[in-house]
């Protein structure tokens, strides 16, 4: 069962993607980016196929709250296209109206949140959630995105459409791919990296992308996941 955690951008942030040019939605990938992308799916499904009996163990447990397995959150894909990016719910069922008033009462949480869009103890996370994050589990059922056609398994981290304004310049290098379930982000210090850090990887990784590099993120990523190295 899926939750969808709001309606949709807002018409401030639909406005600010109707600035995308045509072109950046419109253009197909080149053949190597749809080469690279046939084997991040085909790797997907491999994983999926293996890790499904552990998901559906994770999703019985979530759901022993009453509240949904899953939660979907829309995300700016290539070319400014919004995707519904799946994981599983580390937070409590209500966790939009405690944001809501948390930020309303505490002036630096609100800051907290200004600046880096969560929180670094966050109260909404339930004690299944906290474990989730800290070995990336809850970022599982993202192998769904990938097999959509939405994300890939490797790639800039996937953006909310207001974050998109952060991104300056660089959002066209963003914009020019897919996202990913991982990246230099994740693989680089993670939450302990400041905002702006966390462009200047993605665009990085934009500008040097290579099947090499993917499977070194790759290889880095279950390191991170072991270790927990820079999780929540």
């Amino acid at each position: 069962m899926l939750e969808v955690t709001d309606e949709g951008p807002s018409l401030p942030s639909l406005q600010l993607l109707a600035s995308v040019p045509a072109k950046a939605v419109a253009c197909a990938p080149p053949v190597g980016e749809r080469i690279r992308f046939a084997a991040h799916w085909l790797a997907a499904l491999l994983i999926l196929i293996a890790g499904g009996p552990l998901m559906l163990a994770l999703a019985g447990l979530i759901r022993r709250d009453g509240g949904p397995a899953t939660f979907e959150h829309y995300r700016v894909g290539r070319g400014g296209r919004l995707f519904r990016c799946i994981k599983f719910r580390t937070m409590r069922p209500d966790a939009e109206r405690v944001l809501c008033s948390l930020l309303e009462r505490d002036s630096a949480l609100r800051q907290e949140w200004e600046r880096d869009q969560k929180l670094a103890d966050d109260p909404r996370v339930t004690p299944l959630g906290r474990k989730l994050r800290r070995t990336s589990l809850d970022e599982l059922p993202q192998l769904l995105n990938v097999l959509r056609g939405e994300m890939a398994l490797v790639g800039p981290r996937p953006i909310t459409v207001a974050e998109l304004r952060r991104y300056g310049r660089a959002r066209w290098h963003y914009l020019s791919v897919l996202p990913g379930m991982t990246g230099l982000w994740q693989v680089s210090g993670r939450n302990g990296t400041a905002y702006e850090r966390r462009v200047e990887l993605d665009e990085h990784y934009v500008k040097t992308r290579s099947a090499w590099l993917d499977l070194m993120i790759l290889a880095k990523t279950v390191r991170v996941m072991l270790t927990r190295d820079g999780a929540c």
